[in-house]
């Protein structure tokens, strides 16, 4: 924040490199963890961090030049493999590549970029930052297999035997779940995960008529927002959560409400009624609760009050899945019972010494920074793997977070200089710009008042 304040953006782009390499795409997809625990919400509204962050990648994004961190060594002759060009695999081999090891993506799909392409839709993450943000790892020497699937094209002992020292999984939740209810295997119900890939992929299915999307989270938002722009007359959301309750976040509830979809709180599937071997409508109970005392997940309803609301179209968003293959055929690598890999939670090592893993498929689905920072002490672990007599744990420190003390702050006195806000284009972004993303980025002289506010108190 005080570079960029100076107007120092190329040095402050290669501070947030050091521990995000993927600051355009978290600058649009971010949850900004880092505003909820800033000390400037204790007075007004946190800093607008996010968005100076964004603000700064925009900046090397336009530039002639792009920033390219140096590549500290040469261990080109001890070859990597990273499976799965999602967000962990992608952090994972740019950390690598920086350190000078030959790292090679394999990706079974034909896009690189994992959910990031594949799960997010482009008026949220607009495909050609993706590319720019990829294109990086290319000017860092990685090399990407597109349409490869390891356990299916080529195993993890023919990659061994091609002078592969060390893997990484990143495979993500890729698949969607079910609801294990009646009729939703008939025409016209479709999870949101295939949804959003085959839109993405511009295959998709076009869309007509009433569509109800099931589910309360982020993707649930992003299928809902999708459907609407791909031909949906009606799009009706229902959850088992109240408003409050909801997991999606905030702001992207709002933006959905902005766009006339309807979301009903408190209702949960009880059937998909089908008529002539398609979706003809859902049947609805209520949902007293969703959890338990213990707030553990555990719904209860009134089966005695239900609705049925017609529908053309039934995307289910629920949750999502992993979807192994033969990947890990003939390897030691366990499964935990949701079918996430087994490793050592500061390591990341499985129970294959050369196998590391992370993103999704070790932590089941969270959001892409997550996945980003697993990856990055993934190639921690393996750039000591590889080098004889490291230790993976000597000097490793637990990435929890430790707020400041701020039972003794004295905040008065402070300016009250309100938020900066990004222009964008709201509503009309669903009929008249479809798929383009419509939010703004502060102009330089918002950013000269937004790092006025930063009050120092982690310098």
């Amino acid at each position: 924040i005080k570079l960029a304040s100076q107007g120092k953006y190329k040095e402050a782009l290669e501070l947030i490199k050091f521990e995000n390499p993927f600051p355009a795409v978290c600058g649009r997809v971010c949850p900004r963890y880092c505003e909820s625990a800033c000390t400037r919400g204790d007075i007004d509204e946190p800093i607008a961090i996010d968005d100076i962050k964004k603000f700064i990648a925009e900046q090397d994004l336009n530039d002639a030049h792009r920033f390219v961190p140096r590549i500290k060594h040469d261990y080109k002759d001890k070859k990597i493999a990273v499976i799965g060009a999602g967000p962990a695999g992608l952090s994972c081999a740019y950390y690598l590549a920086v350190e000078g090891y030959s790292v090679t993506v394999f990706e079974k799909q034909q896009k690189l970029g994992g959910m990031l392409t594949l799960g997010i839709p482009a008026f949220r993450l607009e495909k050609k930052v993706v590319e720019a943000e990829i294109d990086i790892l290319r000017d860092l020497g990685v090399e990407f297999k597109t349409g490869t699937e390891v356990g299916k094209d080529v195993s993890l002992d023919e990659l061994r035997s091609q002078g592969y020292k060390a893997f990484f999984l990143g495979i993500g939740a890729q698949a969607g779940r079910k609801l294990n209810i009646e009729g939703e295997e008939t025409q016209g119900v479709i999870t949101g995960v295939d949804f959003l890939r085959s839109v993405n992929l511009g295959s998709g299915t076009k869309l007509s008529g009433k569509v109800i999307v099931i589910g309360g989270g982020n993707v649930a938002i992003d299928v809902a927002r999708t459907a609407v722009r791909f031909g949906a007359e009606q799009t009706d959301m229902f959850c088992l959560e109240s408003r409050n309750e909801m997991p999606a976040l905030e702001e992207e509830i709002e933006e959905a409400l902005e766009e006339k979809i309807c979301i009903n709180n408190s209702w949960g599937p009880k059937r998909i009624i089908v008529e002539n071997g398609r979706v003809s409508a859902v049947e609805f109970k209520k949902c007293v609760s969703v959890f338990d005392k213990d707030k553990r997940f555990n719904p209860v309803f009134d089966e005695n009050e239900t609705k049925t609301v017609k529908a053309d179209f039934v995307l289910l968003s629920v949750g999502q899945a992993i979807e192994w293959g033969d990947l890990l055929k003939g390897s030691k690598v366990e499964l935990n019972r949701n079918n996430t890999v087994k490793a050592d939670p500061q390591t990341f090592q499985t129970a294959q010494s050369d196998i590391f893993a992370g993103g999704d498929a070790l932590t089941g689905p969270k959001f892409a920074i997550d996945a980003i920072a697993v990856g990055k002490e993934g190639a921690i672990s393996i750039h000591r793997f590889v080098q004889p007599g490291q230790s993976l744990v000597l000097g490793r420190i637990k990435r929890d977070y430790r707020p400041l003390d701020k039972e003794n702050l004295k905040l008065e006195g402070y300016d009250r200089l309100p938020r900066q806000r990004a222009g964008a284009k709201k509503a009309e972004a669903a009929s008249s710009n479809k798929f383009k993303d419509t939010r703004g980025v502060f102009t330089e002289e918002q950013i000269k008042k937004e790092t006025e506010r930063w009050l120092g108190c982690g310098a």
